[in-house]
């Protein structure tokens, strides 16, 4: 028997859809019913490819004797973070100040009414273990709790209410000080650097920043240049790199970079591709970063892009290894035994894998298993990479050149009973995310700019386009797109309910059923930066008709965000709309920085290049105003923003460059992390630029030597005493 979560659109909810727990979404039916039937909620938030989340669903949300207590006791609701990060962002704050920590599963119990948490937590086994009570135990003390201890509640629920509320409160200040992004860059810098014990996460907000700080000319520039390297040869010779397929998993559970948890998130690829193409364009041409982008658009293209262009989600952690399998298995994809590698690769092929890559009898994964994960970086020999596509052909059942598409395992039955010609893939999420998709066009605009490849240009305009045509329903952007989600077959749902049917998107401005949530700030914010990206790499390209497109678009889309989202009364941006957010405990405005950046500190450093790109001082003015907003955590927060600190640097460099269509793709593929280039036509007799510092323009560049000089001085400006680096 089904819930109804099995008309959901997302992935994640319909994982659910089997379980005996009444599941509702959040609606306002249920928040309703819980507020009439006087029953606390439960709000458990998580997902598609996350492990913990797939576990606890097949535990505890599948046990009868829960889900009696459960359903007569609670107002059972489920959220995907993924298509409500606004309402994740307010209770993982919660559960992270009730118990110290957070992560997904995020299980909360919430008053009915006015929705404030009163007790929280991540996993929660079906037994009492890991220092944990079971779920059962849980269920039936909160209920108690909250039946019997009504002065309690009522004290505890307004004490966290209270703090929730003061989180919102910010102090501006009056001046930004140049000191102020120096200490932003070393503390930042020192992230990368932290050798400590544990997982080990891309944190590409932080390598970003610190990649922009390495231009500055200091004592310690040579200190952070190597940190920003070790980031990326971290990144494209570790375990967390996929060397026979592309791309990149989530992070790794060591502090080595050896071992990944290996769902492979499209947010993570997006900004990796994008870091990796800078450090490139930085100087640092490592022949493993680019050999790590090509791979990483190349499993773009076969795996993660639906027929409409844009880009799916994510895919899982797990896969089955024979149809027959009850749960999938972590990795089991992506690993080896030195017995199979011995069986596939001739003798030679082995010692020149064992000579890249570390190879052991124990393996360095659970049950003997390999995760590759190379020793030392240098472009691999024509044998390596040979071996690679034996791997490569038994997970997918033929060379690479052969497989130029794969189709997605959209569910665990189709996994199950699809004939897959190698090895049984992870599931993928085909839902379409703004923000995510954002992260990936920019990404791509900067290696097609770099690299001067077309097919990654063509990639990310398709992506856009897409958004641009689709995304929209009466006057609004929307977040998601299930459009490729593929229809809910009756195996799917075993039977017991019709199969979904998304219709396809019919004219720009007509809403589609596959859409779904109002778009987010972190939607406006990289979709933006995705566009302003576009337009410059299109300058350089041979189609400028494209890059006004592109600019026209981020425009218009900026004033759609302004008009919604943006702060009157202090400046910044709200995370939800004026029109989305009646449902919300707390009105946040997003500065912390995590799996992804935060939306205001890629929104203030938009404004600043939109001011530069269009004359404009309205926006300047605007990107100052948010900048004081929170001048006051940047100075007591430094490592918690650094993107905040990335739209600093655009407010002290901003650098404008008037050039002529010839010189824009020299300057393309250069490293200016705060300057915008602009096509000119009238520039002065014999001169080949100009180049403007903010509001003042420079002496006309005649020659590429005075350009690159003035160039440079433009983009360190501020003496390193002013900084305060040393």
């Amino acid at each position: 028997m089904t819930n109804r979560l099995a008309q959901s659109a997302s992935l994640y909810l319909r994982k659910h859809a089997e379980n005996p727990i009444d599941w509702w979404s959040w609606c306002d039916e249920a928040l309703a019913l819980a507020a009439a039937d006087d029953k606390p909620i439960f709000l458990s938030v998580g997902y598609s490819s996350c492990h913990w989340c797939t576990v606890m669903e097949g535990e505890a949300f599948s046990n009868p004797e829960i889900a009696t207590f459960m359903n007569a006791n609670y107002i059972p609701i489920k959220v995907d973070r993924e298509e409500r990060p606004d309402l994740d962002s307010i209770y993982m704050q919660a559960v992270q100040i009730m118990t110290g920590q957070g992560g997904w599963p995020l299980n909360m119990f919430l008053t009915p009414g006015n929705l404030v948490p009163f007790y929280g937590g991540t996993y929660f086994p079906i037994e009492p273990r890991y220092g944990r009570p079971g779920f059962l135990q849980v269920l039936e003390a909160i209920r108690q709790f909250y039946d019997t201890e009504k002065q309690k509640l009522n004290a505890q629920t307004e004490k966290l209410s209270g703090y929730l509320q003061s989180t919102t409160v910010l102090n501006p200040v009056t001046d930004l000080e140049p000191a102020l992004l120096g200490k932003g860059i070393v503390k930042n810098t020192a992230v990368l650097s932290n050798d400590a014990p544990g997982p080990s996460f891309p944190m590409i907000p932080y390598a970003a920043i610190a990649l922009q700080g390495s231009r500055l000319q200091t004592p310690q520039q040579e200190a952070v240049q190597q940190a920003c390297q070790q980031r990326g040869l971290d990144l494209a010779l570790g375990g967390i790199y996929d060397h026979v397929a592309g791309g990149f998993h989530r992070y790794t559970v060591d502090p080595t970079w050896t071992v990944p948890h290996f769902e492979k998130m499209l947010y993570d690829n997006g900004q990796i591709v994008e870091y990796l193409a800078n450090l490139w364009s930085a100087g640092m041409q490592e022949p493993a970063f680019a050999r790590a982008i090509a791979g990483t658009v190349t499993w773009l293209k076969r795996e993660m892009t639906a027929p409409a262009g844009y880009f799916y989600a994510a895919q899982d952690a797990d896969n089955f290894t024979s149809p027959a399998d009850l749960e999938p298995e972590e990795g089991r994809f992506y690993t080896w035994t030195v017995a199979e590698l011995a069986e596939l690769l001739t003798p030679t092929e082995l010692t020149a894998m064992g000579e890249t890559f570390t190879l052991t009898e124990e393996g360095n994964f659970e049950d003997g298993l390999i995760v590759l994960q190379r020793q030392q970086p240098g472009k691999l020999t024509d044998l390596v990479e040979g071996a690679l596509k034996k791997l490569f052909q038994v997970r997918y059942g033929d060379l690479p050149d052969a497989v130029a598409t794969f189709p997605p395992a959209t569910n665990n039955q189709v996994a199950k009973t699809h004939p897959w010609p190698g090895r049984i893939p992870p599931v993928t999420d085909t839902k379409m995310i703004v923000a995510w998709n954002s992260l990936m066009i920019s990404g791509l605009a900067r290696a097609a700019a770099i690299f001067r490849k077309e097919d990654y240009l063509c990639l990310a305009s398709a992506a856009a386009t897409f958004i641009l045509e689709q995304q929209w329903s009466d006057g609004r952007l929307h977040r998601v797109n299930y459009e490729d989600a593929m229809v809910v077959s009756q195996s799917d749902m075993k039977g017991k309910a019709a199969p979904m049917e998304l219709d396809r998107p019919k004219s720009y401005g007509q809403r589609a059923t596959g859409i779904a949530g109002l778009a987010q700030s972190e939607d406006y914010a990289l979709f933006i930066k995705a566009l302003l990206d576009l337009h410059q790499v299109c300058q350089s390209f041979a189609a400028h008709q494209d890059a006004d497109r592109w600019l026209a678009a981020a425009l218009q889309l900026q004033t759609e965000f302004d008009q919604y989202l943006w702060v009157v009364e202090g400046g910044g941006y709200f995370n939800t709309g004026t029109d989305a957010a009646a449902d919300l405990l707390i009105r946040e405005r997003s500065w912390l920085d995590n799996a992804t950046p935060a939306a205001n500190g890629v929104a203030i450093a938009n404004l600043i290049r939109l001011g530069l790109l269009r004359d404009n001082t309205a926006y300047l003015d605007q990107a100052e105003q948010a900048l004081q907003t929170f001048g006051q955590v940047m100075d007591t927060s430094p490592q918690a923003c650094p993107s905040l600190f990335t739209a600093l640097d655009w407010y002290f460099h901003p650098t404008t460059i008037h050039t002529s269509t010839d010189r824009l793709a020299t300057l393309a593929s250069t490293y200016l992390p705060t300057a915008v280039c602009r096509l000119s036509t009238e520039l002065p007799n014999a001169a080949i630029a100009i180049v403007c510092q903010g509001r003042t323009c420079l002496e006309p560049a005649c020659t590429p030597d005075v350009l690159e000089q003035q160039i440079s001085e433009s983009l360190s400006r501020y003496h390193p005493l002013d900084l305060r680096l040393e």
